[in-house]
């Protein structure tokens, strides 16, 4: 009876918490509303609503008012969709992004414009494409590489660039573009000319992932650029089977070994849309996590000096805690879509149970779900001893980033030896804030530190 009581105490503290949060959340944001109408009208309006800290906020006011809530209007124009509903319970978000054959990824039909026919497996629901793809790759792209290959060169060159730096780095430019480049470089064993490179995979992520109003520019700049990348990794495909003898170890030279074995799915074309699909998940990415992560603690001082003493002992595990930490703060995806297969429900049976018609596209706000104070100890705070599992930043289920494990490993190795700079700070003025060029992806932020 004793422990019942206790229950039930603990979960009314909770939820009074959860209510003091909402309403704390809607007061910044009726005082930051009419301050940004006052002095910037409606046009500041739309920035203020993409800044994470908003977004945080909004969430903590569904969670404690409509957890789960379904809209009929639709709000992508880039997958056909009948609606749309939001998810924002941790457990919830968990459920969609589980549920394979109630709620599909929607990818398919641009992955294939893309790749001028066919799906790449992060578009396909689960079967035998689904296996066949996926089973391949991982003999191609093995878990022991990441350890044994792609970390002491992400590390060897971080350090060397950072070295370079007289006193200033611009972050994407120099380094967190540079790096996983030269892993497609030497590591997937494509090749190619960096600025190139990072163009097409920046625009095809864009066009992928990120263009929910389908804008019709973005299109014919994206069928420019999958035509261009296609042509190119065909060519590299043919000339190193041309070269003939051993082949070496990069995943390029594996597909092609998988292939003279007979192995299923591992045709040129097969090979070449896989390829095309690990780059577009690779470069823009990584740097752009790199970018937020960084952001987020030049934003937090103690953080910031948290993570410069962890950097100083040069052990990219001590630095991690960190960067996962401002990344859950500042994700370079709040939020990860799907598309209902059918009349189903989310939380059926509880309070906050809602209704998916057929048809409507689910937003799992993973943002939300991180700051659940359900599942979160002190979700508010800035904590760099939380377990892994209270992250959910590559994504969750079977469709989680297939590339999560690389981006764990190369993303401190990246940032540890800039955050062991002496007095890192922001260069001054627009320099020191993330320039995205017009697009989702930063390409410039330039930081200053002391030599």
């Amino acid at each position: 009876m004793i422990q019942r009581l206790k229950a039930i105490l603990c979960a009314l503290l909770v939820w009074l918490a959860i209510l003091g949060e909402a309403l704390a959340a809607a007061g910044w944001l009726a005082a930051k509303t009419a301050g940004i109408l006052g002095r910037e009208g409606k046009a500041g309006l739309a920035a203020f609503f993409e800044a994470p800290a908003t977004q945080i906020r909004i969430f903590a006011i569904l969670r404690a008012v409509l957890p789960n809530l379904s809209l009929g209007r639709s709000l992508v124009k880039s997958y056909g969709n009948t609606g749309t509903a939001v998810v924002t319970r941790r457990e919830d978000v968990r459920d969609v992004l589980s549920r394979d054959a109630d709620f599909e990824v929607v990818y398919g039909p641009r992955m294939r414009k893309l790749t001028g026919g066919d799906n790449f497996f992060l578009g396909m629901q689960p079967g035998w494409d689904y296996t066949r793809d996926t089973s391949a790759m991982r003999l191609a792209a093995r878990r022991t590489d990441v350890a044994g290959i792609v970390t002491p060169r992400a590390q060897a060159l971080s350090d060397e660039i950072v070295a370079a730096a007289p006193g200033r780095i611009d972050l994407p430019a120099d380094l967190s573009l540079e790096v996983p480049w030269d892993m497609t470089v030497r590591y997937f064993g494509t090749g190619g000319q960096r600025e190139l490179m990072e163009s097409w995979t920046t625009t095809l992520f864009w066009y992928l992932f990120e263009d929910l109003g389908a804008d019709p520019a973005l299109d014919s700049r994206a069928m420019k650029d999958a035509g261009a990348l296609r042509d190119y990794l065909d060519g590299a495909i043919a000339a190193r089977k041309a070269e003939g003898g051993h082949l070496g170890d990069t995943i390029l030279d594996r597909c092609l070994a998988l292939q003279s074995s007979g192995t299923p799915g591992m045709s040129d074309i097969g090979i070449r849309n896989n390829l095309l699909g690990l780059l577009i998940g690779a470069i823009p990415t990584i740097s752009k996590a790199c970018c937020l992560a960084m952001d987020e603690l030049l934003n937090r001082p103690e953080a910031l000096a948290g993570a410069h003493r962890a950097a100083l002992g040069g052990d990219h595990a001590d630095v991690a805690p960190f960067l996962w930490e401002a990344l859950r703060f500042n994700p370079h995806n709040p939020v990860v879509y799907r598309r209902a297969t059918r009349d189903t429900w989310v939380a059926k049976g509880t309070a906050r149970q809602c209704r998916i018609p057929e048809g409507q596209m689910v937003f799992a706000a993973t943002l939300s779900a991180m700051f659940d104070r359900h599942a979160i100890a002190e979700p508010n705070a800035f904590r760099a001893d939380r377990p892994w599992e209270d992250y959910i930043i590559w994504g969750y289920g079977m469709h989680e980033c297939f590339g999560a494990a690389i981006n764990a490993a190369v993303i401190p190795a990246i940032l540890t030896p800039v955050l062991a700079q002496k007095n890192l700070r922001r260069a001054p003025g627009a320099e020191g804030q993330i320039d995205t060029g017009g697009t989702p992806h930063p390409q410039h932020f330039h930081l200053e530190f002391d030599v």
